[in-house]
């Protein structure tokens, strides 16, 4: 543990050391649960972006989705499992021939079926008694295993079905060759210690492996599922970014490091690639976590007291769990009205960045007056400032520089553009097409330099400020790096179009050269 950097106290640190969790499988259900979230629809390109870095960050199993609920959704379950990828992929079926069928036309190896057994799901939504359930469930698994899959049993509404039935199903099913049985907290009712009485008592009963699936209507789903695991659960069942119905799911990000961290188990995830993948779910739902959510979120490793800030640049075990780099976050210092010199300072230094007495009161006065305005400034920002105020990037930092740009356009013509670009001595050529000249000229530049950097266009705004067809147009861009940091940048031309690349080809450069201090601040 201690290679991490993790800051525990001696009381996790005392109980974990006895709780002695074996290795926990990680169940993703993001492209099926995930995508039950209000307003959300991945698309196919999306949905096969989204399993291959599921698969990269070492989750077990892949739940792809529903097959047999269109056949849209059938044709990117099976397109998810021809990826051939490590992690099992799984499809969701109800106990019915027809929704096992379709699993089994979309070439799955797994296949995941349920039937609710509460009071309320078999009285008002099936209208069947509890031997009816029963005698469905075990039909379906028998005809899962006979097609030769990895069949998986949930009880839907299983923590308000009553014990005895559970067992009794659980126990059925076990019978009839399922490999694993999932126990659902469909309405996120429980707490971590009924769930943890649950999951004990069914491991007495059963020798397959138990596994759960907890929706977070209470804000408990995390709690419950790291409960599960401690009781003896070998499988949590987690979204990534917390994704689905209501009020969402365990989330994959809290589930892992919570296991890993406080309670000393082992999954197959490679934790440095959490916030990547966390990005990546963000942009395709476009359900953006809160700046304060755990772990991912832009603030869980922000600090802006000025206690704070002193405290962790001197040691970071001060004011954090653990650092960022084992979730792939980085660590950031937020600025504001109350900021003092040493702080802005400090934070250059370690940047590298050498700024006289001068300069430095420069900066600390921006930095101020943007803080009275209420702007949140993080430190890619006082990196800008500092920048300005220094006079930009020199000529030797620039990482590219644009050597020839030949844009194509007309009424009747699809508007194309051919870049070549200038890095490191070397000379990159790429030619796009766009729905506008400026368009096709971006995506030219993003596909010259994506071997060398990948960023995001943030905004992009564009105004006269002269009169005339003949106007100077100013054009402001600011791009966003996969972390999220934004660049912002600004070019006057009397082209728009090489105004745009001008103000995108700088912001670039700032985000490479502030990308080149970090690197080696933390080499050093």
């Amino acid at each position: 543990m201690e290679k991490y950097k993790i800051y525990l106290g001696p009381y996790t640190k005392e109980v974990s050391s006895q709780l002695k969790l074996g290795k926990i499988r990680i169940f993703d259900t993001t492209l099926r649960e995930g995508e039950q979230t209000p307003g959300v629809a991945f698309r196919l390109e999306e949905k096969l972006t989204i399993a291959q870095r599921l698969d990269e960050l070492g989750v077990n199993t892949i739940e792809a989705g529903f097959p047999s609920s269109s056949e849209g959704e059938l044709h990117s379950v099976k397109s998810v499992a021809r990826l051939g990828l490590k992690a099992e992929i799984c499809g969701l079926a109800r106990t019915v021939k027809e929704d096992v069928d379709a699993c089994l036309k979309a070439d799955l190896s797994c296949i995941h079926t349920f039937i609710g057994t509460s009071p309320w799901h078999l009285k008002y939504k099936l209208g069947i008694s509890e031997e009816e359930a029963i005698k469905r469930a075990v039909e379906t698994v028998e005809y899962i295993k006979d097609h030769g899959c990895t069949c998986e049993f949930s009880c839907e509404d299983a923590t308000r079905t009553p014990f005895d039935f559970l067992v009794k199903i659980y126990k059925s099913v076990e019978e009839a060759g399922a490999d694993r049985i999932n126990v659902p907290d469909t309405v996120g009712v429980m707490n971590p210690e009924a769930m943890k009485s649950l999951i004990s008592r069914l491991r007495e009963q059963l020798k397959i492996v138990i596994s759960v699936h907890c929706h977070n209507d209470l804000g408990l789903a995390t709690a419950n599922s790291l409960a599960a695991a401690v009781a003896g659960a070998n499988q949590i069942q987690v979204t990534v970014n917390g994704l689905g119905e209501r009020a969402g799911h365990a989330s994959l990000e809290q589930v892992v490091v919570g296991l890993e961290v406080l309670y000393g188990g082992s999954t197959n995830i490679k934790k440095e690639l959490i916030t990547e993948v966390s990005r990546l779910v963000e942009k395709y739902s476009l359900i953006y976590n809160p700046p304060n959510y755990p772990i991912v979120g832009r603030n869980a490793f922000a600090h802006r007291s000025g206690i704070h800030v002193h405290g962790v640049i001197e040691e970071p075990a001060c004011y954090e769990p653990f650092d960022p780099s084992v979730v792939g976050q980085t660590r950031r210092i937020v600025f504001g009205k109350h900021t003092g010199k040493h702080g802005v300072k400090t934070f250059l230094e370690q940047l590298g960045m050498k700024v006289s007495e001068e300069q430095l009161t420069k900066i600390v006065m921006k930095i101020r007056e943007l803080g009275e305005a209420k702007k949140t400034l993080m430190d890619e920002d006082v990196f800008a400032i500092a920048e300005s105020v220094i006079g930009g990037i020199p000529d030797r930092e620039k990482a590219i520089t644009l050597k020839e740009l030949i844009v194509v356009t007309g009424s009747n013509v699809t508007p194309t553009a051919s870049v070549t670009i200038e890095a490191g001595g070397k000379e990159l050529r790429a030619a796009a097409i766009g729905v506008g000249p400026v368009d096709a000229s971006a995506k030219a530049i993003e596909k010259a330099i994506g071997a060398i950097g990948q960023y995001t266009l943030d905004e992009y705004k564009i105004e006269a400020i002269t009169g005339g067809t003949d106007s100077l147009a100013s054009v402001e861009i600011s791009i966003k790096d996969k972390f999220s940091n934004r660049f912002r940048a600004k070019a006057v031309d009397d082209d728009i179009v090489i105004a745009s690349v001008g103000a995108l080809i700088d912001a670039i450069n700032k985000a490479m050269f502030y990308e080149k201090l970090k690197s080696l601040k933390q080499q050093s």
